[in-house]
């Protein structure tokens, strides 16, 4: 049976990069925010959307990112209810490809919000990555083109790395990219051995 390993870590903390050393191992890598995105674009996801949040934050039968953003990062419970139209169509989405990957001992489910969207109930392990507060502003801030403002909006949403640490099987300081290799490389070893 493959194992899944969580992936998690708060926004900026650099999760990518070290998804992006497991793929570089062959390692299958699901990336759960990519792979939400793709389903946000299915007509029949954007057809939910529009009728729960209105024609507003549809743009060319497309949905607009910037809207739906803006209605659901400052409020809690329209949050919620974006997620409960997504999180199942992802969720089905994930366990097809991991039925996909049975020939491989384990693969990584990246997930900003693994811990919050409950997720980690289906994790034989857990890695949180993990950065201070000002690298993660810096981070994505030059990432994604916005205000420091609307970076601490999106932390908001989010565990603190306390709490993510405090569930975690693994942390990885991602600080300074040469030591968090290092520590990804021991984590590898160990995960190979599971």
């Amino acid at each position: 049976m493959t194992k899944i390993i969580g992936l998690t870590g708060g926004i900026g903390s650099g999760k990518t990069t070290i998804a992006k050393l497991f793929e570089a191992e062959g390692i299958p890598i699901y990336i759960s925010d990519e792979e939400a995105k793709k389903i946000m674009s299915l007509p029949e996801t954007v057809k939910a959307i529009e009728t729960v949040f209105g024609p507003e934050v549809i743009l060319n039968q497309q949905i607009d990112r910037k809207k739906l953003a803006a209605i659901v990062f400052n409020d809690e419970t329209q949050l919620k209810v974006l997620n409960e139209i997504v999180h199942p169509l992802v969720k089905k989405h994930f366990e097809d490809w991991v039925q996909a990957k049975q020939n491989f001992p384990f693969i990584i489910k990246e997930a900003a919000i693994l811990f919050e969207s409950g997720s980690d109930q289906f994790c034989d392990k857990i890695i949180t990555v993990t950065a201070s507060q000002e690298t993660r502003i810096k981070r994505v801030m030059q990432r994604d083109h916005v205000s420091e403002q609307e970076v601490l909006e999106r932390m908001k949403n989010q565990w603190s790395d306390e709490e993510r640490i405090a569930k975690s099987d693994f942390v990885i300081e991602n600080e300074n990219f040469e030591s968090a290799k290092v520590k990804f490389y021991e984590i590898l070893k160990i995960l190979k051995n599971l």
